[in-house]
């Protein structure tokens, strides 16, 4: 967005790189059953990591569907 490319060359990236995080963020804390610490205060918070980022992935790809869709 910052070179101001049309949405249409962004979105794919967008949709690829959200749907590959929000597996590998699922996988790690739903099925493997892995605890992600927060590294934004040297790791002595108690974030819940793991929802914060599924969350953020899952925005990125509603950003990236809705992009594609106009």
């Amino acid at each position: 967005m910052v070179a101001q490319l049309p949405a249409i060359a962004v979105a794919p990236f967008s949709l690829f790189i959200g749907t590959v995080g929000a597996i590998s963020v699922f996988k790690a804390v739903y099925v493997d059953k892995r605890e992600l610490k927060c590294a934004c205060v040297g790791g002595d918070s108690n974030v819940p990591l793991g929802f914060v980022s599924l969350s953020e992935n899952i925005f990125m790809i509603a950003g990236a569907l809705l992009m594609l869709s106009f």
